[in-house]
């Protein structure tokens, strides 16, 4: 072969490589790659590969008298010969050299081949062998990483390259794509040709669309409609109302299952005979829709006829078992309920020990009267016991501490009902995915089982730096680390530190729910809070009241007294720090007994300024508490439950030494309902009371105070019960200004100067929540609705003193000395006119008042001492978004009182970074 064919054999290396049906756009017809490969040019692998020749001898049949191979680089020449079957001394004829042309090519380990008879019986075999792989390159492809696409591609960087390796791995890949609903995807392998006889291998991939169920066909279905159906399906069509679900994508295997679905359908709506006669799915010709046809055969429909057991078990009677026949004669056939009472039997015959009751339904088929008895037959079965229980999967997490969550041991006689409840434990740790079964297995003899727990380990250390937003306190930055299965022994670290506009938080903790092996729990937190509370103006600004600082520690041990009643106690000791803003609501203005006015008093807070619900609350105090909890916990998961109830009772005794003395009272109870089809009920309700003793508490002017400070009582609002602004409902004083008539209070928004919740001694509060599924899409997407009733009070504080601004309707602003102004002489004045006598025997008039502040006239109102409740509804939804988890509540109240704060919109969002 000539130099020039030489060349563009080496340019035309590889041969049909898309004959068996994969399409190669026209635009991937490239010849040049400079940038991206500067010492090679890419050459589509579509292109028709130069095909060797064998020449016939020049008179008939000729003895060879030498062979000699040329071009092989890698190969040494009797490795070529020994793919041919020409040996020196044999007659060489024209289908001797195309016999061994094919055997040299099938080895694929040459791009081509030629065999030339140079002088009568000198044959040469001239070869040019495959290159060497360099690398393999992915271009296009988005929607599937790499890490996904390369281990399918069975051709790898140093190995020989050939046509049918590269045919193979383009099916591999376009068979990954149409897993994924990508129907229209293709793959155009190129090569970039190197020195060194190296290529790399290219596989410009074009992903496409995915391809859509546009439309699902139902033939033959008499009694149902098309859109009854296709809500059995799992399968949607590709329409607006379905723009979250994955199931509009086509995908075989969701086929099946659609299939199953509706027969499922039809049998429970007594259907004994239906069956899907065909189901098809046609591509259309842009391949991005799919067309599904289902052709069914509805049948008759049937009745329950004679329903009967028979047992062969001494211990399980007949009598007995049909109390748990959910059927009767007459009702419609219906197959589920047919198995919902054979799982019903094998449940009770597992709670008497019997693991593998067989229980048969035999069906007598009736089709003159169309009906369908049921025998439930109860074969003989040895009574189970217990081999051994084996855990499996478990790289972390020490045995004992999932051996010590099942509630049968070695030798124990079987019981399904503790089987189920063990797993339940299982799961409730969090420790491992939530699909953990545990398995029954025949053991070494017949009454013999082996439980065997096949656990899948998930992460359960956090360490998380967040940052967010809250409509209730702002910017939120967060950082925590948390590890819930320290050392695999089941103990719990955490440490973390919180930070707001109105709140500061630092704190650490560590469990033990084992202490010693033992079935006890202990564990302790220290910590400290630094709290800002506020209070909305009318241009919904958010002014500081007070701050409250708490530093403290609590200690915590837990008993289990039955399977699901368990007793906490605890004692914690903490320091409470209560201040206001001292140039806010501080001042020395102080009225003597005989009516004069020194404006040169102690500084201290101003009930003028603050509020004496305020004042009485600012100083030091240490709270001393013991405390106890009764808890009964039968969820079926702790983490997300969905069938269950847990009950609460706790007091906290206040008062073992400290300056704060109480009795607090709560009790909570939660009932989880699974209401099938992935609907969730959760009812919920609480209430509370604090109890006062010791010694009352008066203020300067000889009026009694509540003895339950301001930083102990109860607040309820957002977020417990939605609809509400943060403390929202229950007792409170709102500051309103005078009009500018003076004469009459402003109480309009616009009007209110200062309000501040003043919380409750007691308080109920209660939800009804409707957990709502969505398509697998959305719930892959994280996407969780609910819709909800909520229903609360606070209520029970003393009413408090209330102040106005000392002065009458009519009058002029009132002023009060400013803090900070040294010794100069500082005056009040009522009207703005008339002079004012202080101590010291100053005489001031309006123009020669310095240092001073004015106050607008007000009036303080006292709302919200009804135990009435407040009611609302609403509809919210959680979803892990990109930028974190992000909780919104759209909420209306329905019933509300004078005086409470409403809020329709909420919202809570942070990120991970």
């Amino acid at each position: 072969m000539d130099g020039k064919h030489s060349r563009t054999a080496s340019v035309l290396l590889i041969g049909t490589i898309l004959a068996t049906g994969y399409q190669v756009p026209a635009q991937a017809q490239r010849t040049q790659r400079a940038p991206r490969h500067p010492h090679g040019v890419p050459v589509p692998l579509d292109a028709a590969p130069q095909t060797g020749s064998a020449p016939a001898p020049t008179a008939g049949q000729e003895t060879i008298r030498s062979i000699k191979v040329t071009g092989n680089q890698r190969l040494e020449p009797e490795t070529v010969l020994s793919y041919v079957a020409l040996h020196v001394g044999d007659s060489y004829t024209r289908e001797g050299g195309d016999t061994a042309l094919k055997a040299l090519y099938a080895t694929e380990l040459f791009a081509d081949v030629t065999i030339h008879d140079e002088n009568s019986g000198d044959i040469v075999i001239a070869v040019r062998e495959n290159p060497v792989v360099n690398r393999i390159v992915l271009e296009g492809n988005k929607r599937l990483k790499s890490d996904k696409i390369m281990p399918e591609i069975k051709l790898a960087a140093r190995e020989i390259f050939t046509r049918s390796k590269v045919r193979a791995d383009v099916a591999r890949i376009i068979a990954l794509y149409r897993r994924q609903g990508r129907y229209a995807a293709t793959v155009d392998p190129q090569m970039v040709l190197l020195d060194q006889n190296r290529v790399d291998v290219v596989f410009e991939i074009h992903e496409g669309d995915k391809s859509k169920v546009k439309r699902i066909n139902i033939i033959g279905n008499d009694h149902f409609s098309d859109s009854e159906l296709k809500g059995q399906m799992a399968t949607k069509e590709a329409t607006l109302t379905h723009f979250l679900s994955s199931g509009t994508s086509y995908d075989p295997d969701r086929l099946a299952y659609d299939q199953q679905k509706l027969r499922q359908f039809y049998l429970t709506q007594g259907y004994a005979d239906f069956r899907v006669v065909s189901a098809v799915a046609e591509l259309t010709p842009d391949k991005k829709d799919f067309i599904i046809t289902y052709v069914v055969q509805e049948g008759k429909r049937y009745k329950f006829g004679d329903i009967s057991v028979v047992s062969d078990i001494r211990d399980l009677k007949p009598a007995a078992l049909r109390s748990l026949i959910r059927v009767n004669p007459g009702d419609w056939y219906n197959a589920k309920t047919v198995e919902d009472t054979v799982d019903s039997m094998t449940e009770t015959a597992g709670l008497l020990g019997y693991a593998f009751a067989n229980i048969d339904p035999d069906f007598k088929r009736d089709g003159d009267k169309l009906t369908m008895g049921v025998v439930f037959n109860v074969k003989q079965t040895p009574r189970v016991y217990v081999e051994r229980v084996d855990i499996n999967g478990n790289t972390l997490t020490q045995d004992k501490v999932v051996r010590r969550e099942f509630r049968l041991a070695e030798g124990d006689a079987f019981n399904g009902f503790q089987v189920k409840r063990s797993r339940d434990r299982i799961r409730s740790l969090g420790y491992f995915q939530d699909k953990l079964e545990i398995d029954q297995k025949p053991g070494s003899a017949p009454d013999k089982v082996i439980l065997e727990a096949n656990v899948q380990e998930k992460s359960t250390g956090q360490l998380q730096i967040s940052a967010g937003y809250s409509s209730l306190e702002k910017f939120i930055v967060n950082l925590s680390i948390e590890q819930a299965n320290f050392r695999g022994k089941g103990q719990t670290v955490r440490a973390s530190a919180d930070w707001s506009l109105y709140s500061k938080s630092v704190s650490t903790g560590f469990t033990e729910p084992y202490l010693f092996d033992k079935n006890i729990a202990f564990g302790f937190d220290i910590f400290r809070r630094d709290y800002r509370s506020f209070d909305q103006t009318a241009t919904d600004d958010r002014n500081t009241t007070y701050n409250e600082t708490t530093t403290g520690f609590q200690a915590r041990f837990g008993f289990q007294l039955t399977e699901y009643w368990s007793l906490a106690t605890r004692y914690g000791l903490s320091q409470d720090k209560v201040t206001l803003d001292k140039s806010t609501y501080y001042s020395t203005f102080e009225q003597l007994p005989d009516g004069s006015i020194d404006d040169n008093g102690p500084l201290a807070c101003d009930p003028i300024l603050a509020g004496r619900y305020l004042c009485d609350a600012v100083g030091n105090r240490t709270t001393s508490s013991a405390g106890y909890s009764i808890v009964y916990d039968n969820l079926n998961n702790r983490i997300t439950p969905s069938k269950g109830n847990r009950f609460v009772f706790s007091q906290d005794f206040a008062g073992l030494g400290g300056s704060v003395k109480y009795l607090r009272t709560t009790v909570s109870d939660d009932k989880y309902h699974d209401l099938g089809s992935g609907f969730v009920l959760n009812l919920h309700a609480e209430a509370g009371y604090i109890l006062p003793y010791g010694s009352q508490r008066f203020d300067d002017e000889g009026d009694e105070i509540d003895r339950i400070r301001l930083t102990d009582r109860f607040y309820l609002g957002e977020p417990q019960l939605r609809g509400f602004d943060i403390r929202g409902i229950g007792p409170r004083v709102v500051r309103y200004e005078y009009n500018s008539d003076n004469k009459t209070l402003n109480m309009s928004k616009d009007g209110r100067l200062q309000d501040d919740a003043l919380g409750g001694r007691a308080d109920y509060l209660g939800h009804i929540e409707l957990q709502i599924p969505l398509g697998a899409g959305a719930k892959e997407a994280g996407f969780k609705p609910s819709l909800f009733m909520d229903a609360g009070s606070v209520f029970g504080v003393k009413a408090p003193v209330l102040d106005n601004s000392e002065t009458q309707p009519g009058s002029a602003a009132l002023t009060r000395p400013v803090l900070g102004t040294g010794g100069v002489k500082q005056c009040i004045s009522t009207d703005g006119n008339s002079t004012v006598t202080t101590k010291s025997g100053t005489t001031c008039t309006t123009g020669s008042i310095d240092y001073t502040t004015s106050i607008t006239p007000y009036q303080e109102v006292y709302y919200g001492g009804s135990w009435k409740p407040r009611v609302s509804v609403g509809f919210g939804v959680s979803w892990n978004s990109p930028f974190g988890p992000l909780r919104i509540d759209i909420a209306k109240a329905l019933v509300k009182q004078k005086g409470d704060e409403t809020k329709l919109f909420s919202f809570n969002v942070g990120t991970q970074f």
